[in-house]
């Protein structure tokens, strides 16, 4: 079922996704070629410990897409992983391409984002453009969100984007509504048709959350971990989301960093 929140709630909303935010900008600072992925997890860890009645949606994370509780604070994506990176002993390289995606839940809302940067601050030119290709399908994808659109506006507006900057589009995972769980309806898939899906109206709160590969649509899960969504060709990938509220004067992005 698809839920509308009402003003008051979109407010109680808002604890969570600023803190998800401000989590995320301090690693994006913080982070430097020799950062160990064990550390972001444990980072993630103290500010939750550190936060009144602030939990991990993550920890026992459980779906039927993963094997077993997911059990870390955080996902973190290297290079050719592009979703659901399990944090572990791996010291990052300088040109490293990291995706981190973080939810936290704050008196019992969730705060949901995705951010994609280059370890060191300069990588290949491909890496550079896969990561704007992300970036400015999300725009496109969150300017499209306004009360009377189509669910279908958002992921055609995002697909338009990756198609012309030359990537094709896997839509086996993609955005979702968010509330008191971290996934929930509708889903919001990376291409589609405008025009078609639910009606968008004031109170609807989802992440949009563009992925992309640099040179295929095809992914495998890694065996190792069970969770670790890579490409199939080795490729490296990058991925953006925010969590955005529906309202009657326009989209207002609630992880805005």
């Amino acid at each position: 079922m698809i839920e509308i929140k009402t003003p008051q709630e979109v407010e109680e909303m808002k604890p969570a996704a600023r803190l998800v935010a401000k989590t995320l900008k301090e690693l994006r600072e913080s982070v430097k070629p020799g950062t160990n992925l064990l550390e972001i997890d444990e980072y993630v860890h103290k500010v939750v410990k550190d936060t009144p009645n602030c939990s991990s949606p993550y920890v026992d994370y459980a779906p039927d897409f993963g094997t077993g509780p997911f059990a870390h604070w955080i996902c973190t994506s290297v290079n050719d992983a592009v979703l659901h990176g399990v944090p572990h002993d791996y010291n990052l390289k300088e040109g490293d391409l990291l995706s981190l995606d973080l939810a936290l839940t704050v008196n019992g809302w969730v705060g949901d984002s995705a951010l994609s940067f280059i370890v060191g601050g300069k990588g290949r030119p491909a890496d550079e453009k896969v990561i704007r290709a992300t970036e400015e399908a999300l725009a496109a994808g969150i300017e499209q969100a306004r009360v009377g659109n189509h669910l279908g506006d958002i992921s055609a507006a995002v697909g338009e984007v990756a198609h012309k900057m030359g990537y094709s589009v896997n839509t086996v995972f993609g955005g979702h509504g968010i509330g008191h769980e971290m996934h929930c309806e509708p889903y919001v898939p990376n291409d589609g048709r405008a025009h078609r899906g639910f009606k968008l109206r004031p109170g609807l709160v989802i992440c949009i959350e563009p992925w992309l590969m640099e040179g295929t649509d095809e992914i495998y899960q890694d065996p190792d971990d069970g969770w670790t969504i890579r490409s199939a060709d080795g490729s490296r990938g990058a991925h953006s989301e925010h969590e955005i509220a529906i309202t009657s004067s326009g989209p207002v992005i609630l992880t805005a960093r």
